[in-house]
């Protein structure tokens, strides 16, 4: 029986250790990323070769039918739809799971992005494509719907990935949700609304964000729990 239990927690330690580092490398990954992708753009004295390379990609690909499929996808990533799905989201882990600190995660992640892309986006000060497909306004670098989408959606598949335990369907959902994040950043670049470096940049900053934004909540969850639950128990 003690062997056993010896067993469990070095396996456990194991799993914690695979997944600390991952996430350090994906967070370390991000920063070279965004600092390489910006660096290029802030020096830009014309077109980009990777934006010139993505925008014909996208040409080629260009049909009526495709093209309402690829507003669908960027629907998903609008103001309108994550304002309303963020919102759900609070009120399941409110008042159906009853979990305080899930259903701040979800406001400090998607509140906290779209704040962030906003400053990103003035500072860089980058105008938008010329001939969009659809109505677009404010500035480019980073796209606003790559880095929100980015964010909200990790942390879905943050919450995917602790809670659903069924091993072929998490890894399933998983699959699906970075499949859906990728063509919500490839939707960008087809409707010539955004170049292909901010949709990168936008990812880039929008996990850097969650994993930002989750580990400081993680924090304060467990200082927290030493502060009061000790005087709950005086109580």
């Amino acid at each position: 029986m003690i062997r056993n239990f010896y067993k469990k927690l070095a396996a456990g330690f194991a799993l914690f250790t695979l997944e600390l580092i991952f996430v350090m490398a994906v967070f370390l990954a991000c920063v070279i990323v965004f600092l390489y992708v910006s660096a290029e753009v802030a020096s830009a004295a014309g077109p980009i070769k990777f934006d010139e390379a993505a925008f014909a990609v996208a040409a080629d690909m260009q049909s009526t039918g495709f093209t309402r499929f690829i507003e669908f996808i960027t629907f998903f990533a609008s103001r309108h739809f994550m304002t309303a799905a963020a919102l759900l989201l609070i009120a399941y882990f409110l008042f159906v799971r009853r979990h305080r600190w899930y259903s701040l995660k979800v406001p400090v992640v998607a509140l906290g992005s779209i704040s962030l892309n906003l400053v990103l986006k003035f500072f860089f000060d980058r105008e938008r494509p010329a001939m969009p497909l659809v109505d677009a306004s404010g500035l480019s670098f980073p796209s606003g719907h790559s880095m929100i989408a980015a964010s909200f959606y990790s942390l879905i598949i943050y919450l995917t990935w602790r809670h659903v335990e069924s091993k072929p369907l998490r890894n399933f959902l998983v699959a699906l949700l970075v499949i859906f994040i990728l063509l919500i950043g490839f939707s960008r670049i087809y409707l010539r609304v955004h170049y292909a470096t901010d949709v990168v940049a936008g990812f880039a900053a929008g996990i850097l964000w969650v994993i930002i934004g989750i580990w400081l909540l993680r924090r304060i969850e467990k200082y927290t729990r030493k502060e009061i639950a000790p005087v709950v128990e005086e109580e």
